[in-house]
């Protein structure tokens, strides 16, 4: 499956551009209709703004939609989505809400703002790689378990579960070919007495990544 990214989690960001406050949000969204809550749930939470202009990608079915929401057109929801499309940043709804400060920006000051607001959300949320990671279910003793920890995350995995008895069970996830470095490492640490058992694959984020 082909890599892409998405967003790391929902965020919000806030700035002030003569005297109009600009709120931006951002969510990860699999479908149009959980888009079209998360648009409805900041019209709501912002009744009295006046504007809530918007846009969201999703990959899955390819849709592509925006609102300028009563600003001049192609001053807001173009450049918010152009923020997404350049970044390559999919399955995204974002939400930037304008409380008008009385000073008139004019149509670039208008397609500036807009866009810082996007931005400075999806920097907030910072981004996820979409790719394909196998699971494995990984046996560890209590004097190695830190040790372990610490071999996954150098293998570039993550402890999704940890189940604790007379021993220790993790279940971990590693991108394509990461558990080949750890499972060598795991015999090394354990002298060839672990032995790690996959539990499948599945196409899922990885770590939080900061916007470039």
């Amino acid at each position: 499956m082909e890599e892409y990214l998405v967003p790391a989690q929902e965020a919000e960001s806030e700035f002030t551009e003569k005297r109009s406050r600009f709120i931006g949000h951002v969510w990860r969204v699999e479908t149009e209709e959980e888009a079209r809550a998360c648009i409805e749930g900041t019209r709501k939470r912002y009744h009295d703004a006046r504007h809530n202009c918007w846009c969201y990608l999703i990959r899955e079915s390819g849709t592509v939609r925006y609102s300028d929401d009563g600003e001049p057109q192609g001053t807001a929801g173009q450049p918010m989505l152009n923020v997404f499309q350049r970044e390559g940043v999919s399955n995204v709804c974002c939400v930037v809400t304008r409380y008008f400060g009385g000073i008139l920006l004019g149509v670039g000051g208008l397609t500036r703002a807009y866009t810082r607001g996007a931005k400075d959300a999806l920097d907030a949320a910072g981004v996820s790689r979409m790719r394909l990671w196998s699971r494995w279910r990984v046996p560890c003793t209590y004097p190695l378990f830190e040790r372990v920890k610490l071999d996954i995350a150098s293998a570039g995995g993550l402890v999704e579960e940890t189940e604790y008895g007379a021993d220790i069970t993790l279940t971990a996830a590693f991108p394509a070919g990461g558990e080949d470095v750890f499972l060598e490492r795991l015999r090394e640490l354990s002298a060839g007495s672990l032995t790690a058992e996959k539990l499948g694959e599945v196409f899922r984020p990885g770590p939080r990544e900061e916007v470039r």
